[in-house]
């Protein structure tokens, strides 16, 4: 994991801080206006419009989603994952990556809950989860999920379910944390507050191993196995998406590499 941690070091985009108040979105404005300049980044979110994102299988924005000083929110309904009518997952809806670098903060309210997904395929009546892996989104101390799972694999940047983030060196709810999500070639990469945590590998005896151990299993929900087990469907190549778990979440700063 460490030579790997280096590769890709090399192709790694510089971190683009920003604070939401005072100002935030402006800075964020004018730095992807500065990324841009590289043909192969992709600025998901400027700090000043949701141009670019809609619901997942929808045609607009749902109204839970806002701008708040420079940063996307979700404004929890307190009714669960995607419980809310005003609701449900965000997903950036202009294009499709395949071997790509998403870079992004996020903070969390007390005992907030959401999720990073990648490679999502839009499936009818199908939720985004069912076809995306994900970056778990968590308030490590006072959440319950933390609790589930096995050796902290519903943690913050755990892949959710089946690896676990190690180290775990989240920040407590209401501090930014910086995440990143490597794709290439079916190697996955999740990094933390500028850690590598955890490595795997799509499309592989492995990765379907896994599967079977998880919630995502043949047995308990084979819609999503078969999905998940080809992972970004013929093309290799999805949507990213947020979650909409009921809290209240921030995120900002959210750009793409492609990586050739």
């Amino acid at each position: 994991m460490k030579g790997l941690f280096y590769a890709t070091s090399m192709v790694a985009m510089a971190a683009v801080i920003t604070s939401c108040g005072n100002g935030g979105a402006k800075k964020a404005a004018a730095d992807s206006t500065a990324m841009a300049a590289d043909s192969n980044v992709v600025v998901l979110f400027d700090g000043t419009s949701l141009d670019g994102w809609r619901g997942y299988n929808k045609d607009t924005v749902p109204s839970a989603w806002t701008l708040e000083d420079g940063c996307i929110k979700i404004n929890g309904s307190g009714a669960g994952e995607a419980g809310a009518r005003n609701g449900g997952d965000l997903i950036f809806g202009a294009e499709k990556f395949g071997n790509f670098e998403l870079s992004f903060e996020w903070k969390v309210a007390k005992g907030s809950n959401s999720g990073v997904f990648y490679m999502i395929q839009e499936v009818p009546d199908t939720p985004s989860y069912y076809s995306a892996p994900e970056y778990q989104i968590l308030d490590n101390e006072n959440h319950p999920d933390a609790k589930l799972g096995v050796d902290g694999n519903r943690k913050s940047a755990s892949l959710y379910d089946m690896i676990p983030a190690k180290p775990q060196n989240s920040k407590p709810f209401g501090e930014w944390n910086t995440g990143k999500i490597m794709v290439y070639k079916g190697t996955v990469v999740h990094y933390q507050n500028g850690e590598n945590v955890l490595e795997y590998h799509l499309w592989t005896p492995e990765w379907q191993a896994m599967l079977d151990k998880s919630k995502f299993s043949k047995d308990k929900n084979e819609k999503a196995y078969n999905l998940l087990l080809n992972c970004g469907g013929d093309q290799k190549e999805g949507y990213i998406g947020l979650q909409d778990h009921g809290d209240d979440v921030w995120y900002r700063n959210i750009t793409v590499k492609k990586l050739d």
